[in-house]
């Protein structure tokens, strides 16, 4: 359902002078009221750019009114271009709705058709007016009343028209104005609204980033932290990546890293989820296969539908550094460079699945030796899936493995490793990833 557009002071339509004579549109208009009647006929140049209000499409008034006498006279209008302003009339809500096609930019109401149900609606004056405002969301509005109820019209601007004239001094310069005002004004009012929009948009990404991104909590450890996130080419917004690491008081230092499948902001938000729970549940002590579990049965009460799963890694680092903790639950394995080793990925044959395929499911904590020296890089699939060119292979693995060995060969450390690794992969790929990247990365030194 279309948000409400904020609202905007009127500028009064008439302006002072006295009000010509009204004319008859005559073949301009298109009368709803009188079936088979020949549609009307636009000059040629009527199609031709009415500027900056309509684009290329001239513009298109939709008048609503149901005087049986046929006194309300519809003035010849011209926009700004001096072209004629095409009309249609509508008698009545239900035929409103079938002229207000795509091409129609302004409504002209008359305040006094009564509303459909009006029983229901009670006294409100200005039911009809809202029920167009519904009807038509992204239309530009100007409300018609009675000479000198300028109350009643300035009701209808606080409502949502864009303006209001008076029934008797519809001037034909005076309302191709107010038309070609109107349009205009609704169009801000809709740009306005985007902006704002897109101001809430990014609050809420920063607050989603600072869920998904934590600072590290790594007070007393000798270990050095480094991280850098990427999203996918197709969003601003950040996708299901997220990872943390935290030291607790037996000084034992745990680095997790996991990926919510989707990229939508559910899915941010059950990272979010995913990542404090991490947190909360290892600072309680928590590890390994009773950690995990529990963070499979968050995934399950929190997420929307059964088919939504998350990939994780745990890594908890003795305090002496030497050794660590690896569990795996269908992520991929983490890469390690140790001092006078070539880097390679951890030894891990025996992972368990990821967060939410299966139930009662275990996943085993394998110990690995570090040794005194070393780097130990966590990232999520979106740094191994790019493809390789313009063609369907992918950079997998075991090239991901010998492109960050020439890197650590040129002496590239903590965060220039980074950079570097994702800008290469994102190089290899040809353009932007389409996958969301997060790497993480941890460094003893002797």
């Amino acid at each position: 359902m279309p948000v409400p557009v904020p609202r905007q002071r009127a500028i009064p339509a008439v302006e002072g002078g006295q009000a010509r004579a009204a004319s008859k549109v005559g073949a301009m208009a298109d009368t709803a009221s009188a079936p088979g009647a020949p549609a009307a006929q636009t000059p040629p140049s009527a199609t031709r750019d009415t500027g900056a209000l309509a684009g290329s499409a001239p513009l298109t008034l939709l008048v609503i009114e149901d005087d049986p006498a046929g006194s309300l006279s519809v003035p010849e209008l011209l926009d700004s271009a001096g072209k004629p302003i095409r009309v249609r009339t509508a008698r009545n809500l239900t035929e409103a709705g079938r002229l207000l096609t795509d091409d129609v930019q302004c409504i002209l109401l008359d305040l006094a058709l009564p509303a459909p149900g009006r029983a229901v609606e009670g006294d409100d004056e200005l039911a009809t007016l809202k029920r167009v405002l519904r009807l038509a969301p992204r239309h530009a509005v100007l409300a018609l009343t009675a000479s000198g109820d300028a109350e009643r019209g300035a009701e209808a601007v606080r409502v949502g028209a864009q303006d209001y004239l008076f029934r008797d001094e519809l001037d034909g310069r005076l309302l191709s104005r107010a038309i070609r005002y109107a349009v205009e004004r609704k169009r801000s009012d809709t740009t306005e609204r985007q902006l704002a929009e897109g101001r809430v948009r990014a609050q809420e990404n920063r607050r989603l980033e600072r869920g998904l991104l934590p600072t590290p909590l790594l007070e007393g450890s000798s270990l050095r932290f480094a991280a850098r996130y990427r999203p996918g080419r197709s969003r601003a917004l950040l996708g299901g990546d997220f990872y943390d690491t935290v030291r607790t008081p037996d000084g034992t230092v745990h680095a997790m890293i996991g990926d919510v499948c989707g990229h939508g902001p559910d899915e941010a938000a059950l990272g979010v989820e995913l990542r404090i729970a991490w947190r909360a549940l290892t600072l309680a002590g928590l590890c390994g296969d009773e950690l995990l579990g529990t963070l499979q049965q968050v995934l399950e009460h929190e997420r929307d539908s059964d088919e939504i799963f998350a990939t994780l890694c745990t890594v908890d680092i003795a305090p002496d550094g030497r050794r660590a903790g690896l569990c795996l639950a269908g992520h991929p394995t983490p890469l390690i460079a140790r001092s006078g080793h070539v880097a390679e990925l951890l030894p891990y044959e025996s992972g368990g699945p990821a967060l939410g395929l299966l139930p009662n499911a275990r996943w085993p904590r394998r110990q690995v030796e570090l040794g005194g020296a070393w780097s130990l890089m966590l990232y999520t699939d979106g740094l191994i899936e790019g493809r390789i060119g313009a063609g369907k292979e992918r950079l997998g693995q075991e090239r991901m493995v010998d492109m960050v060995r020439r890197q650590l060969a040129q002496g590239l450390r903590g965060e220039e490793l980074l950079r570097a690794a994702v800008n290469e992969v994102r190089d290899l790929n040809g353009g932007e990833l389409t996958d969301d990247v997060a790497v993480l990365l941890l460094d003893r030194g002797p």
